[in-house]
């Protein structure tokens, strides 16, 4: 790879990150069901409809997983804790889940791997998705309550909290577009859902700061986004879907608004009162997680409902998912957050990989395309610090291969490649080129 640690500030931190439905193997331990089980379940939803009842066994191999970690030279692992793990139904505590998350921090502890954990990966208790989940704001509060089970548990020892991951993917893709759980397409759903979860971030830094919890923040995904063409209407309609995919969270959790250009679209459904609530989504935090993966070009698309637009692919390489490979957007949305939004506060890169058709051969996997991946991404890093960004870590997605949601296991994310049918964890290529470029 075309970097070594050296390159990047002292202190930097290298690490890799999970997620728990992901790779725990969600029937072990007595975790309860979640809305991505009953989704997955459902005709179409998921490849094969497959779901993340063993997954990675991460429940019980954890510790393998942490050494192969720490063997990289890695200073970090990113992690999140299953709220249907913790509290079954989402309000009632399973010491089991908690005595879980106590080994697996320890066990980070002991390999001198600095935990960064998030609060909630998408996997909601199915007894609150039946009560409305996202779109009822009785979820918020319950999503305070779950925040104080688990920091009174672990907050001693984390590095780090993120409240929520991705939370455009959590409403907009999931109760909009459809494609994740709920699977809804309902603009009334999309707007409850896209306020809803700002509270709960909110709620979550309330209760994070009573406990004088510090060094808290959230994880925002970022698309680099752009006009399909010169005309006018292809840069209203790239307007218009920065303010949704870029903006709505951004602006709300630093300045305490919506994008006027989202409005325009979602503000007739938003729940009553709404306004009351900004004050508290939008105190301060300590650090901002940044993923990012792709650029899309949009055009607009006037027969199609609201927004009126649709997007493509630029013309760049794919990754296995159809996704253009793009890294100076990485650069452009560090310097940007930056610029508009943070001012020096810390940033990470906490997800940025991709999906390739890995193959075992003689028992190795020759991964060139991912380390050219990780180098151009990681050099993007570098000129954003150059450029004033204060980045201070970048996490490689994933650790593993592993449950890639609606697409199943088919898309393969990892730095190890995991057999699904053995469980065999084997190191690929792009694992041992990251070790030897953080060993320098």
């Amino acid at each position: 790879m075309d970097f070594k640690r050296s390159d990047f500030p002292e202190n930097f931190l290298f690490g890799a990150a999970t997620a728990a439905y992901q790779i725990e193997g969600h029937q072990f331990g007595g975790a309860g069901p979640t809305h991505w089980d009953t989704f997955a379940a459902g005709p179409g939803n998921v490849v094969r409809a497959e779901d993340g009842a063993v997954a990675c066994d991460h429940y019980h191999r954890f510790a393998e997983d942490l050494d192969l970690l720490k063997d990289a030279g890695m200073d970090a692992y990113r992690f999140s804790t299953s709220w249907a793990r913790v509290m079954p139904d989402g309000r009632t505590p399973n010491p089991e889940g908690l005595d879980f998350y106590d080994r697996l921090v320890d066990a980070m502890l002991e390999r001198d791997l600095q935990p960064f954990q998030t609060l909630y990966h998408w996997e909601l208790p199915a007894a609150l998705a039946d009560q409305g989940g996202w779109m009822n704001r009785d979820t918020c509060n319950y999503f305070g309550d779950f925040t104080d089970v688990i920091t009174d548990r672990i907050g001693d020892r984390v590095a780090a909290i993120a409240t929520i991951n991705e939370p455009w993917c959590i409403s907009y893709l999931s109760h909009f577009l459809g494609h994740h759980a709920p699977g809804l397409k309902d603009i009334r759903a999309t707007a409850r859902a896209m306020h809803h979860i700002n509270l709960a971030h909110g709620i979550a830094m309330t209760r994070l700061r009573a406990k004088g919890m510090q060094n808290c923040g959230i994880v925002l995904n970022f698309d680099h986004t752009e006009p399909q063409d010169s005309s006018a209407a292809a840069a209203q309609a790239a307007t218009t879907w920065d303010a949704i995919m870029n903006r709505w969270f951004i602006e709300a959790i630093t300045k305490g608004i919506y994008p006027s250009e989202a409005l325009t679209g979602l503000a007739p459904h938003m729940p009553k009162g709404w306004e009351d609530d900004m004050a508290e989504i939008s105190q301060p935090i300590d650090y901002l997680g940044v993923n990012y993966y792709t650029r899309h070009k949009i055009m607009a698309n006037k027969a199609a409902v609201w927004p009126h637009l649709m997007s493509e692919e630029g013309p760049g390489d794919k990754t296995q998912m159809g996704w253009e490979i793009y890294p100076d957007g990485l650069r452009t949305f560090l310097t940007r957050l930056s610029r508009d939004y943070i001012g020096d506060m810390p940033i990470y890169v906490t997800e940025n990989g991709m999906a390739w058709d890995d193959q075992v051969e003689n028992g190795a996997v020759y991964d060139p395309e991912r380390m050219k991946f990780v180098s151009d991404h990681m050099l993007a890093t570098q000129q954003a610090i150059a450029e004033g960004a204060n980045v201070q870590g970048f996490f490689y997605w994933s650790l593993l291969d592993n449950y890639e949601w609606a697409f199943g296991y088919e898309k393969r994310f990892g730095m190890i490649h995991v057999d699904f049918e053995t469980l065999k964890r084997t190191p690929k290529a792009s694992y041992h080129a990251l070790k030897s470029a953080i060993a320098q």
